[in-house]
């Protein structure tokens, strides 16, 4: 007789430590596909993101030679004034 209990007793504790995997398992994934969702929807924004920044990075390339042509209008200016100033002006 104590046999039969102790062999209802392991599987009871068998189906228990199952049952326990499961619901485990269950909630791991109920945690992990949204991050993965929300994962895969950064992968896309990120896409278009480095697009708009390639974009942006041509279109904005000429501002390098900004300080060039600042110091050439410098020059420019400069000049005019001497001019002026000889003129009477």
């Amino acid at each position: 007789m104590t046999a039969v209990v102790e062999a209802s007793t392991s599987t009871a504790g068998w189906a228990v430590g199952y049952t326990v995997g499961i619901v485990v398992v269950l909630v791991v994934v109920a945690l992990v596909v949204p991050i993965l969702l929300l994962a895969r929807s950064i992968g896309k924004e990120a896409g278009m993101i480095n697009d708009s920044l390639t974009e942006s990075v041509h279109n904005t390339a000429a501002l390098k030679d900004l300080s060039t042509t600042i110091d050439h209008a410098q020059v420019i200016v400069a000049g005019l004034n001497r001019g002026r100033t000889r003129l009477g002006g």
